[in-house]
C-alpha cells in the first residue's frame, strides 16, 4: 500500500522508532501529504526538542490545535505540541466526579510529584490525548510523533501503567488505615504495622497523610482511567489505524527497529511498513578519476591554478568511493528490512537531503518521497 492510500483508509497512523531517525519530521511530512490530498489532518507530537515547530516554520506552539498556513492545498493542516502537565491536569477535571475533587487532587502536592515526574508521563498523556482528539472526531487524519523511547514497550505499554498504578487492591490495602474515621495506625496488626511504621519513620506522618488524601480521592477517578485505557487500547487495533516504524540505516537504529517490528506483532497491532530515512544514495557509477579529469579539467582551468585541478579530482575520487561504500553499507540494513516484511507491508526510502528539514518545501521533498 503506497503512503497516499494508506492516507486515504486510516483515522489514525502512529510514527514510532527510536530517537535522531527524523521521526518528527516523516510524521510532520506526512500530515502536510494529507492536507495536500484534502484531508483535514493534525500532527501531535511529544518531542521534548521541539524539532516539529522548526519544520513547520512556527516559533512555538503550545497545548492546543495550532493550524499551518498552506497554500493551494485543498486540506488544513493542523499541529500541537504535548505539555504533560498541563493534559494530565486537565484529565483530572474531565474524570473528577465534581469540581472541588478535582481542585483538592490537583492541589495536593504528591499528584503535582507524579504529574511532574511519573515514570512514562510523556507516553502515557499522548495516549490520553491522543484519545480526546480521536474522539472529538474533528480531524480526517491524526499522525502521532511518539517521543523517542529505550525500550519500545514503554509507548505500547503505557496506557495501563496508571491503571496499574491506581490499582483498586493496592489502593484499598494503603487507605485502610484511614477508613471509618480511625486514627492513622490505631488498629494496625502485624506486617501492615509494620509497613506502616517504616512509612512513616522515613516519610513522615504529614506525608503520609497527603498520600493517603491522594489515593482516597483518585480511587472514585479508577473506572475512568480504567475506561479511557481499553479504550485506547481498542483504539490501537482497529481497522483505522496503523503503525509506521521510522528508522535510520545504522546498526543501532536498525536494531530498534526490528524489536518495534517484533513488538508490534506479539500484541497483533497493524503496521503498515517501515519508512528508511536519511539514506545515501548510490545512484550512478564510480568513474577512475583519469576519466572526471578529462571531463572536467576545461572548466577547472579557468578557475584554478595549474595541478590544482587534478588534486581537487582525486579527493573527489577518494570522497565518491567513500559514499559509494557507505550506500552499500546501508542498503545492507534495507535489504534485512524487507526480508522480514510481509506481502501487505510497504517499504518507503527517503534520502538523506543537503541542509536542515525546516520548512513547508523540505517536508513537501520529504512527502514526495513517501508517496
Amino acid at each position: 500500500m503506497s503512503m497516499d492510500a494508506m492516507i486515504r483508509a486510516n483515522k489514525l497512523l502512529i510514527c514510532v522508532g527510536s530517537g535522531g531517525v527524523g521521526k518528527t519530521t516523516v510524521a510532520a511530512s506526512i500530515g502536510l501529504r494529507a492536507a495536500r490530498l484534502g484531508k483535514k489532518s493534525l500532527v501531535l507530537t511529544i518531542d521534548p526538542a521541539r524539532r516539529l515547530a522548526n519544520s513547520l516554520g512556527l516559533s512555538r506552539f503550545g497545548n492546543e490545535e495550532t493550524q499551518i498556513e498552506l497554500e493551494d492545498a485543498p486540506g488544513e493542516l493542523w499541529a500541537m505540541m504535548l505539555d504533560a502537565k498541563s493534559t494530565f491536569d486537565a484529565l483530572i477535571r474531565k474524570v473528577s466526579p465534581d469540581s472541588e475533587t478535582a481542585e483538592k487532587i490537583l492541589a495536593n502536592r504528591v499528584y503535582r510529584h507524579v504529574a511532574d515526574s511519573f515514570g512514562g508521563s510523556q507516553e502515557y498523556m499522548a495516549t490520553e490525548r491522543l484519545y480526546d482528539v480521536m474522539v472529538s472526531g474533528q480531524y480526517d487524519l491524526v499522525v502521532l510523533d511518539t517521543p523517542p523511547v529505550k525500550n519500545a514497550l514503554d509507548f505500547l505499554e503505557s496506557p495501563g501503567r496508571m491503571s496499574r498504578f491506581l490499582d483498586r487492591r493496592i489502593m484499598q490495602w494503603f487507605l485502610s488505615p484511614y477508613d471509618d474515621g480511625r486514627v492513622f495506625g490505631r488498629f494496625l496488626r502485624g506486617t501492615s504495622a509494620l509497613v506502616f511504621r517504616l512509612l512513616g519513620y522515613i516519610f513522615g506522618r504529614e506525608f503520609l497523610d497527603e498520600l493517603a488524601e491522594f489515593l482516597y480521592l483518585f480511587r472514585d477517578l479508577y473506572d475512568g482511567f480504567r475506561e479511557r485505557h481499553e479504550s485506547v487500547i481498542r483504539m490501537f487495533s482497529d481497522g483505522l489505524t496503523q503503525f509506521v516504524v521510522v528508522m535510520a540505516p545504522t546498526g543501532p537504529s536498525s536494531a530498534v527497529a526490528h524489536y518495534f517490528i517484533d513488538a508490534l506483532d506479539a500484541r497483533k497491532m497493524p503496521r503498515s511498513g517501515v519508512v528508511v530515512n536519511q539514506l545515501h544514495q548510490s545512484t550512478g557509477e564510480l568513474l577512475d578519476p583519469d576519466e572526471l579529469l578529462g571531463r572536467l579539467a576545461k572548466e577547472l582551468s579557468k578557475d584554478l591554478a595549474p595541478h590544482t585541478d587534478s588534486q581537487l579530482l582525486a579527493r573527489l575520487g577518494a570522497a565518491h568511493r567513500r559514499l559509494l561504500g557507505l550506500a552499500k553499507v546501508e542498503n545492507r540494513f534495507v535489504d534485512r528490512i524487507r526480508e522480514c516484511q510481509g506481502p501487505n507491508e510497504h517499504l518507503w526510502t527517503v534520502p538523506r537531503f543537503e541542509g536542515e528539514v525546516h520548512d513547508i518545501c523540505a517536508l513537501d521533498r520529504v512527502g514526495k518521497q513517501l508517496a
